[in-house]
């Protein structure tokens, strides 16, 4: 996918000159990745489940697994806090700098905790449990296409978000559709993802009091919410001021600082993310076991 959308986004930025033909090329190339990622699926999975049912579960399993960044979210986080734990300030800004898209340079030990942390909560969304929700929309009203299709069509609008979707140059109206496509795919999934942190957190009202008070005043519909859930469940406090490129960028603050952000804080938040992945594997096995006895 990503080498698609490089390669699509250098002609288009050489040949479409004004923005209205930037925005054309941007609707095609959106829909046409995601269309043709979910028709791509499909195919292979049913191509290998002509050969033998066992290769198509096979392909289905892999091409899944590919979809759920939950354990490269923990192994990059961990990477991080390994040289922190270290006193090493210089390679835990370098190895933050891998999976942030802020300036590392000069962050401290504080700052690159809240920088591990607003990323592990935003990603748990689009990375996790978005592409999770598709993948049983896809078991349950669609048994016949299956879980990777739909999954992977989500990846692929994902995928276009995080390369093009950007309000800045070049990207303003080459990323616009991918930008506001992938915000209304994932608007669903992430407020289903509040509700259940609020559940498995045990604290419920205080989630959506504070999602409700500081999530609406973040620019993303979605990643304020993932970001603030996260937050009001474990006590702590994001956004603030960070560094893009040498330029100030200041987020809405996000939930109460009754606590600092700690290694511990971090695991617990990975922790929240494994729970609600393994709940709503749960509920959908039993969903899909209730509709096959009827």
């Amino acid at each position: 996918m990503g080498w698609l959308i490089e390669k699509y986004t250098q002609i288009a930025l050489k040949y479409c000159i004004n923005p209205y033909s930037r925005r054309l090329a941007g609707v095609i190339l959106c829909w046409g990745l995601i269309l043709g990622t979910g028709g791509f699926s499909w195919s292979i999975v049913y191509a290998g489940n002509l050969l033998h049912p066992l290769l198509g579960l096979a392909i289905q399993s892999i091409a899944l697994a590919s979809c759920f960044a939950g354990r490269s979210l923990r192994q990059a986080s961990e990477a991080v806090l390994a040289e922190t734990a270290t006193g090493n300030l210089t390679a835990a800004r370098a190895k933050l700098r891998m999976y942030v898209g802020r300036d590392t340079d000069k962050l401290t030990i504080p700052d690159i905790y809240r920088a591990i942390f607003e990323t592990i909560t935003e990603n748990a969304i689009d990375g996790v449990m978005a592409p999770l929700f598709y993948a049983i929309v896809g078991i349950l009203m669609m048994p016949n296409v299956g879980a990777v299709p739909l999954a992977m069509a989500y990846k692929a609008a994902s995928t276009l978000d995080s390369m093009v979707g950007y309000r800045r140059e070049p990207y303003t109206d080459l990323g616009w559709c991918s930008a506001k496509s992938e915000d209304v795919l994932t608007w669903l999934p992430c407020r289903l993802a509040v509700l259940t942190l609020s559940i498995i957190s045990g604290k419920p009202l205080t989630v959506w009091q504070l999602c409700w008070r500081d999530a609406i005043h973040d620019p993303s519909p979605n990643s304020g919410w993932s970001e603030c859930a996260y937050a009001a469940a474990l006590g702590v406090q994001v956004g603030g001021i960070n560094y893009y490129h040498g330029q100030v960028q200041e987020k809405p603050l996000l939930g109460d600082p009754i606590q600092p952000i700690t290694p511990r804080i971090i695991q617990q938040a990975l922790g929240l993310t494994r729970h609600s992945f393994l709940l709503w594997v749960g509920l959908a096995s039993l969903a899909s076991i209730l509709l096959m006895a009827t």
